[in-house]
């Protein structure tokens, strides 16, 4: 038995964003598998414990800890989790500079610079120390092991204990329930004022950022409903349940649009709270389509929209912009349409395509489900709990010269000078043996010798 933390910056309650849902799954399957486990917040908890694992604070790291499982910046936080000896895992799933890059837009130039800079620089911190790493799929793998390459964790250390990397930085997408969902409250059709229980439902099924692009939605809606009086688009999240996480300039654009047009109360329809995350799958069940749009820029490229999990969870149908890792997903297998970035003609085309042939939507349906099956929490964890089960630092963060130069990722180092007389030899003899065995010591003495003859003859 691993005794392990698992320490989110997201704060822990009825109602919880992505990253501390993930942080939940992360516990409650190391929990399954047998291992002591802490679910800890920087944020704030009001969640309770369902018996299987501790739920609180993260003030300080607790003692006796073999792993620690941390997200977003917890190590920024709470400094002596990467002071200790113990492992630490780092999940990469959310790559929040990228994100900044949007979400500080509206700011000064001198703010906005402090925002990106800090933020590249607590996840640079967290990936010098961490001894394992999880990613959301492979083109945010590749990604990260590009910043994991610039700063010297890809040496010949980590690349000779395993040259697929995958020791280092494995993948761990965002995953669904094994149960499937369930009505526990009235939520959506002939509950919400303006939407009845034959409607058809869009749902938007999280916040509004400003990294997406919920205007040209908005806009194909207008266009939708002069052929489709019944369409209702239903914007999920509303405040976030992290108080930490400011009010977004997109939400209130967005609003402020829906009104120009005439659509909000009669179209569009905008959740003021944030939906409890055990009644979620009530306002799932209640739509009909799954609906995420997004601007064309560097996050998107590397994004892992976590509501589409959702949406697979409940057999959604999905419509959504292409441009990142779900729109091949979406093409793929079959469960939706995708559009190109703020093209308001092609995303009403696509919806209506899939609101006027029930027979479209039930194969979308259909093929969602059976995609979520790929998706099992219990299955896209399993790198994680072989790390927890058999848990090793990383052997570059354990070596003497390995450390020197990661000290210095971006100044060149020499190699160190061997030592000179017999203790220089005795280094040299050990680190052929180590390397190649008696056999290779055998071989470079007879190479010495042959030289040393040679010198003396000269």
């Amino acid at each position: 038995m691993t005794r392990v933390v698992v320490a989110t910056a997201d704060v822990l309650g009825a109602s919880m964003a992505g990253p501390a849902i993930r942080a939940w799954q992360f516990a409650s399957a190391l929990a399954d598998a047998g291992h002591e486990v802490s679910l800890l917040s920087t944020a704030g908890c009001t969640r309770e414990s369902d018996g299987r694992f501790e739920v609180g604070l993260l003030d300080a790291p607790p003692a006796g800890v073999d792993v620690f499982v941390v997200q977003g910046s917890v190590l920024q936080n709470v400094p002596a989790i990467a002071n200790g000896d113990a492992c630490v895992v780092v999940d990469l799933y959310d790559p929040y500079h990228l994100e900044n890059l949007e979400l500080s837009r509206d700011r000064s130039h001198r703010d906005r610079m402090a925002v990106v800079h800090n933020a590249t620089a607590i996840l640079n911190r967290a990936m010098r120390r961490g001894d394992f790493f999880l990613t959301a799929s492979e083109k945010q793998r590749d990604f990260w092991i590009g910043a994991l390459a610039s700063l010297g964790r890809v040496n010949a250390l980590t690349y000779d204990a395993d040259p697929s990397l995958r020791s280092l930085l494995d993948l761990v997408p965002f995953g669904v329930s094994s149960e499937p969902p369930a009505r526990t409250v009235p939520a959506i059709k002939g509950v919400m004022p303006g939407i009845g229980a034959d409607d058809v439902v869009l749902l938007w099924g999280g916040g509004l950022y400003n990294w997406f692009d919920p205007q040209t939605l908005v806009r194909a809606v207008d266009v939708v409903r002069q052929t489709r009086d019944d369409v209702r688009l239903v914007f999920l999240g509303g405040k976030h349940p992290n108080p930490n996480v400011p009010a977004m300039r997109t939400a209130a654009e967005t609003r402020s649009l829906s009104d120009e047009l005439g659509l909000t109360g009669k179209h569009v329809f905008f959740n003021e709270g944030w939906v409890p995350y055990d009644d979620r799958g009530s306002f799932l069940l209640d739509a009909d389509i799954g609906v995420s749009t997004h601007l064309d820029h560097v996050e998107t490229a590397f994004s892992f929209r976590t509501r589409i999990l959702d949406y697979l969870w409940a057999g959604l149908p999905v419509v959504a912009t292409g441009g990142d890792v779900f729109s091949e997903v979406i093409s793929e297998s079959g469960i939706g349409r995708t559009v190109p970035a703020e093209d308001v003609e092609a995303l009403a085309v696509a919806l209506l395509s899939l609101i006027v042939d029930a027979d479209a939507r039930r194969a979308c349906a259909d093929a969602s489900r059976g995609l979520a099956q790929a998706y099992r929490w219990d299955a896209v964890l399993q790198p994680l709990l072989a790390f927890c089960a058999d848990p090793r630092r990383a052997p570059d963060l354990l070596d003497e010269v390995a450390r020197y130069n990661l000290d210095r990722p971006f100044e060149p180092v020499r190699a160190p000078t061997p030592e000179a007389g017999w203790r220089g030899e005795v280094a040299l003899a050990k680190q052929y043996l180590d390397k190649g065995g008696a056999g290779l010591l055998l071989r470079r003495a007879a190479n010495r010798a042959v030289k040393l003859a040679r010198g003396n003859r000269s």
